[in-house]
């Protein structure tokens, strides 16, 4: 059985092509799952919401010199504004890979438990974010989009629990 003739012209039909990976990039970052209780002593999570409308929990990359536990305080006062926080644990990394251009960007994230402190309702989104806000533990978990984050808000309110924090 002979193959089709005509197989040289499918680029025709599939003229686009991605370019192929030239390099693989590391990217470290690091972010907390912040919490507060509320009037009612509820635990609410603060998330954010990036510039592509996905809702997620304040996050940056690790600088030169910088712990992974620095980067998240550091990170958050400046996604969220807070500036009275305390680290109570670290609570487990993610790692996931996306495509930029022709770059394989492997990226890891620290993840801290970190109770927000003093006045917690003045909150300061920056620019290049759609949104912020305190959410219940079950909106947060409807609102998250990646998987993993939500699984480690889970792991976060377990500790929670055990620390009677």
């Amino acid at each position: 059985m002979k193959g089709p003739k005509n197989i040289g012209n499918i680029k025709k039909y599939f003229p686009f092509r991605k370019p192929s990976i030239k390099e693989v990039v590391r990217e470290p970052t690091s972010g907390g799952i912040v919490f507060r209780r509320n009037k009612k002593g509820e635990v609410e999570v603060l998330l954010i919401q990036d510039a592509k409308d996905r809702w997620t929990i304040p996050k940056g990359h690790i600088e030169e010199g910088e712990t992974a536990r620095k980067t998240a305080e550091r990170e958050i006062r400046e996604e969220t504004g807070l500036k009275d926080m305390k680290v109570l644990s670290w609570i487990g990394k993610i790692n996931f890979r996306y495509r930029r251009q022709q770059s394989l960007v492997l990226m890891t994230t620290q993840i801290y438990l970190v109770q927000a402190l003093g006045d917690t309702d003045k909150l300061k989104k920056e620019e290049w974010m759609n949104g912020i806000g305190w959410f219940s533990v079950n909106d947060a978990l409807e609102k998250i989009e990646y998987e993993d984050i939500g699984t480690n808000i889970l792991l976060a309110m377990k500790k929670i629990r055990q620390m009677n924090a």
